[in-house]
């Protein structure tokens, strides 16, 4: 994703020690669901700082909510998608609402369990780790409010 992710945060959810759950497949079910993001590059995440996705399956919708651009906070929304690759496995691209793009990479994306790992396709050196995690309320209430159909 073009997430700006140079320094993240681990409030509330822990670094994985190790990916020794069983791999799960990667599907819109599977990856469906709140995440933070707990490891970029291998480096550790800076303390204030945060990035989460809430993924929905039934719409392919993710919601974006991040700091590490600045410190009140970004909330960008968009529509995922997910393919087999007979090279990479599974991998996930996706573009932005309003016009802001498409994410810098494509990713390669193992899941173990509670732990989700992307690893950008033609960049090995870019890898997100993300782990399951509630979002917090006063970041989550930020999200934008969706026109219910009737």
């Amino acid at each position: 994703m073009t997430l700006a992710l140079l320094s993240m945060a681990a409030v509330g959810c822990s670094e994985p020690d190790s990916y020794d759950d069983p791999k799960l497949d990667v599907t819109p079910h599977n990856i469906s669901g709140e995440w933070k993001l707990v490891k970029f590059e291998g480096a550790n995440p800076a303390n204030g700082s945060y990035v989460y996705l809430d993924i929905k399956r039934q719409d392919r919708k993710f919601t974006e909510f991040q700091n590490v651009d600045n410190a009140y906070g970004t909330v960008r929304t968009g529509v995922y998608y997910i393919y087999t690759d007979e090279a990479h496995g599974a991998v996930i691209r996706g573009e932005y609402d309003y016009g802001v793009g498409q994410w810098a990479h494509r990713y390669k994306v193992t899941l173990y369990g509670r732990t989700m790992v992307w690893t950008a396709l033609g960049d090995d050196s870019v890898v997100c780790v993300y782990e399951r995690c509630e979002i917090p309320e006063e970041i989550a209430s930020q999200a934008p409010v969706e026109d219910e159909e009737e």
